[in-house]
């Protein structure tokens, strides 16, 4: 029996302690909030204790802990997590400031625990799917990809105010996927950043609509380009042109029934928001770390991914502020 604590019981919380409660041989021993009525309704739901940071830490019967709180408090619980010598699951991003980052990776490294960030795309069963063809070589080496994600909308203003600015908080999880798919560092980046959906965005310093160039050692390019706003729901698509061919992962829909008439042809629109979008994504992602921990496979997205994808983050942040291409050597 494995025993975790949870750290964060809101939306993510909730979707991880499902999926950890829903688990053969995994207990969910403890739930761990700021706010107490949500850890203890999040507790009962479960069959959970509530508990106290340091008393989770405490308990040498823990295994893991999966931290799902806000992005201020990821850096002290992993490196109280790997100093108390207890696996680790970690939402992104692992911090917001690239040097608090590499220490994170350093405790990690140092105490010898498990640790996997939560970029849970890369468990996505369409985008694994054509990840795998793509090593298979289908379309031979890749050259460009190109990375569609928009939001429905934009988030409330006071998340946005602490979110670290839409390249960090966004485009955290296209950076990730970027590197996944391509499988090479990048050179240079180029970013431009726009506020066309709410002027409220730009008055609390961030931007809503972004476009990214990035070019990798190999001479790869790819292409990223963001909105917060998308009226048709959560759209979240890429497409790989290789020297073969072409391999495309496109938004999933509640259902994939269409209509065809003399009049038109309808289907469904893309699922709203990313926690519809991505209930596979997480579930897997899940029962991943879960395996991790009985030592069945290496983690599939480290905290090393999470400080790579920072890294270009801060160049993108770089990128729009001084109107250049930044190259990541002066960023890492």
């Amino acid at each position: 029996m494995l025993n975790i604590a949870l750290f964060g019981a809101g939306r993510i919380g909730r979707i991880h302690a499902a999926n950890l409660a829903g688990a053969e041989d995994v207990c969910l021993k403890y739930v761990v909030d700021v706010r107490e009525p949500s850890a203890q309704a999040l507790a009962a739901t479960h069959g959970a204790s509530v508990a106290s940071v340091d008393a989770v830490f405490a308990d040498a019967s823990v295994d893991a802990v999966v931290i799902c709180s806000s992005t201020d408090t990821h850096a002290d619980l992993i490196v109280r997590a790997a100093a108390a010598g207890k696996h680790l699951f970690c939402e992104k991003p692992v911090d917001l400031e690239i040097d608090r980052a590499r220490q994170c990776v350093d405790a990690v490294s140092r105490a010898g625990v498990k640790a996997m960030i939560g970029f849970q795309r890369r468990y996505d069963p369409t985008f694994r799917a054509l990840k795998t063809r793509l090593v298979a070589g289908e379309i031979g080496d890749p050259e460009v990809l190109v990375i569609t994600s928009r939001d429905p909308g934009a988030p409330p203003l006071s998340y946005i105010a602490s979110s670290g600015g839409i390249f960090k908080d966004m485009l955290i999880h296209d950076f990730d996927v970027y590197r996944w798919i391509l499988d090479d560092e990048a050179v240079s980046v180029y970013a431009q950043a726009s506020c066309l959906v709410d002027p409220a965005i730009a008055q609390a310093g961030d931007a809503d609509t972004t476009a990214v160039t990035i070019r990798t050692r190999k001479g790869q390019l790819c292409q990223i380009n963001t909105s917060r706003r998308a009226a048709y729901g959560y759209d979240q698509r890429f497409e790989v042109l290789g020297s073969k061919g072409l391999l495309k992962a496109e938004n999933h829909r509640p259902s994939e029934v269409e209509a065809w008439t003399a009049q038109s042809v309808n289907r469904d629109l893309p699922e709203h928001f990313f926690l519809q979008r991505y209930r596979a994504a997480y579930a897997d992602e899940m029962a991943h770390f879960i395996g991790v921990l009985r030592g069945e496979h290496a983690p599939g997205s480290t905290l090393a991914d999470g400080l790579k994808a920072l890294e270009l983050a801060e160049a993108a942040v770089i990128s729009v502020r001084e109107g250049r291409a930044v190259e990541l050597a002066s960023v890492r």
